[in-house]
């Protein structure tokens, strides 16, 4: 795993590298990135399709992954509003109210705008003669607007313009076709040696001995048990005691209570209780054979890159399932910055998503404990032009996205609500993922220049629905290529979005940066030639529950891959609308040899 980079942004704050060495960029800056309307500004009507939102309640919000088939999601029960999604309705934005109503839609909040129009709407603008025509997105690029401006939003009628560029029902996809974008590991070199470094790259198996068709072997030998504040406290340290005057080691409770544990008829569950908890108990055990090395808490400003094998991360996260690590059950002082591990929220009523979120994970041990060592480890580790661009409204990103740099609309504590009831796009690819929960184990809140890099993880399971519809849909074989180091060449990056309850103040100046700063980070790797970076696989990032803009969220990813040098295949599951809008946008400017730095 590659975590918690922290990225030099554009705007020249200092960035680290991503992977064992580093060096420092030359500093960018976000000056002339933006097209600046004119001072003169016309009275405009916002057009705004009313479309709902959704919130998470207390540490996880989550962006949707792609609509339900029913296009809609259903609202939750109040016995669920600890971590659910749950449906809202936003006010407009000339109400002073709160976002309050449950709604039965689960789309996000757009305008429709059009970045290929922007030289004829300056005109409009500063010549009074049109008063009523569609907000663009630039008209609020250097605006700060106040909080409580109102904007009356209106469905306009079409223009015969507008008319010509609706997309056809047959067409699914524009720009670049998807074959000629990169991917990996046809354009990636050969990764560099594995090796230890301290205080950079913490690696927890033997190196020298790692070879194709070998299963790893933990690094070092012998367990070594370290209980403090930098590292993650072990179920096995000999420190995990339960806090009275005759002090018992607490793994060794829960070792004999896990070994003695049947709650249900053997009629009921004979496979699950008779031969899949005893090899997770078995595997959960093995704590201090399989994972000897501290790891350590990647905390905020933290550079640090962890490599581990996939039957590491499966006792990891056998110990998670069984509740196992220590102080990690309450979000309390010291663990107040770092998402939940323990699956305590998910064994919590009888939500008929958790069951579904269960069968997912009980097809992931199944996996794991029925096959022999996995052989893999996991490594978590201007004037440019605009690059190019393939969109559809068809596909997913785990699935069309195959080999490309997957983005993860993730909740700054990553895998947001998987471990309790959470199930949109974070979640859900934690679920077919799961090697990526371990990640939550010492992975500490984003910062707004850090991002999250996990390469090397395993799709174990097909899913069907969204949100109040999702259902497990059988076991997974994943036949992803593997890289120099026997990794899966599947690498995902989590980049955290910012939440905006007003819509207009996503167009400030300095929220604009932000944004386009946390993408630069998960996309840019300095230390790696354009040729051999493969193109970002993404969405509609930070829009929906989020309430961010679909266009202006696109723009943005595009810059900042044009500056990361990656090429874009962007899905916007399901609206054609948003596909030809962005593929509009994308050709207005490459067609003028627009720069980023404009």
């Amino acid at each position: 795993m590659q975590p918690k980079t922290r990225a030099n942004d554009l705007r020249g704050v200092k960035r680290n590298k991503f992977g064992a060495n580093f060096q420092q960029k030359p500093l960018n800056t976000l000056e002339g990135w933006l097209v600046k309307p004119s001072k003169c500004v016309a009275t405009a009507e916002a057009s705004q399709t009313p479309e709902d939102v959704e919130m998470l309640g207390e540490s996880s919000v989550e962006t949707p992954l792609a609509p339900s088939p029913e296009g809609k999601i259903t609202g939750m029960s109040s016995s669920d509003l600890d971590e659910e999604t749950q449906v809202l309705t936003p006010p407009d934005i000339d109400q002073d109210s709160s976002v309050s109503q449950f709604s039965a839609d689960s789309g996000g909040q757009t305008l429709s705008h059009n970045v290929a129009g922007l030289e004829k709407q300056e005109k409009e603008r500063c010549s009074g003669d049109s008063v009523k025509h569609k907000v663009k997105i630039t008209d609020f690029f250097l605006g700060h607007s106040s909080q409580n401006l109102k904007v009356k939003r209106i469905k306009p009628d079409k223009s015969p313009e507008e008319q010509e560029t609706e997309p056809s029902a047959d067409v699914r996809w524009l720009g670049t076709p998807i074959s000629a974008l990169k991917r990996m590991p046809e354009c990636g070199g050969e990764p560099p040696p594995l090796k230890d470094i301290p205080g950079k790259h913490t690696v927890m198996i033997m190196t020298d001995l790692l070879h194709k068709g070998t299963a790893p072997i933990p690094s070092p030998a012998k367990f070594q048990d370290t209980w403090d504040d930098v590292h993650v406290k072990m179920p096995c340290s000999k420190e995990n005691l339960f806090p009275v005057i005759d002090e018992v080691k607490r793994a060794t409770n829960i070792n004999r209570s896990l070994a003695l544990s049947k709650v249900l008829e053997p009629d009921a569950a004979e496979h699950l209780f008779n031969s899949l908890l005893p090899d997770m108990v078995q595997l959960a055990m093995r704590a201090s054979e399989l994972c000897t090395k501290p790891i350590p808490l990647l905390k905020r400003g933290m550079n640090h890159s962890i490599t581990m094998s996939q039957e590491q991360a499966a006792c990891l996260l056998a110990n998670a399932f069984f509740c196992t690590f220590p102080r990690r059950n309450s979000r309390k002082a010291e663990y107040s910055n770092f998402p939940d591990i323990n699956f305590f929220r998910l064994f919590e009523g009888s939500s008929p998503k958790k069951i579904e979120k269960l069968k997912t994970l009980m097809c992931y041990f199944k996996s794991v404990t029925e096959q022999s060592r996995c052989i893999f480890q996991l490594c978590f580790s201007s004037q440019t032009r605009l690059t190019k661009l393939h969109i559809t409204c068809e596909g997913t990103i785990e699935d069309d996205g195959s080999g490309m740099l997957q983005v993860d609309f993730a909740n700054k504590f990553v895998g947001g609500g998987v471990t309790s009831t959470g199930l949109v796009q974070e979640e859900i690819r934690f679920l077919i993922n799961p090697e990526l929960i371990v990640s939550r184990l010492f992975t500490e809140a984003l910062d707004d220049n850090e991002c999250l890099i996990i390469t090397g993880t395993q799709q174990f399971s097909k899913y069907t629905g969204y949100s109040q519809t999702y259902q497990w849909g059988g076991s997974h074989q994943d036949a992803t290529p593997r890289d120099g180091w026997q990794r899966r060449c599947t690498e995902i990056v989590a980049i955290d979005a910012m939440q905006f309850r007003n819509f207009l103040e996503q167009f400030h100046l300095d929220k604009i940066t932000r944004e386009l700063n946390k993408a630069y980070c998960g996309f840019s790797r300095p230390d790696t030639d354009s040729k051999n970076l493969a193109a970002v696989a993404t969405g509609n990032w930070g829009c929906g529950v989020f309430g961010g803009d679909t266009r202006l969220k696109a723009l943005l990813q595009m810059l900042a891959a044009a500056e990361a040098g990656r090429d874009v295949a962007y899905f916007t599951f399901g609206d054609n609308r948003l596909m030809t809008d962005v593929n509009n946008m994308h050709s207005f400017l490459t067609q003028r040899n627009i720069s980023v730095g404009k």
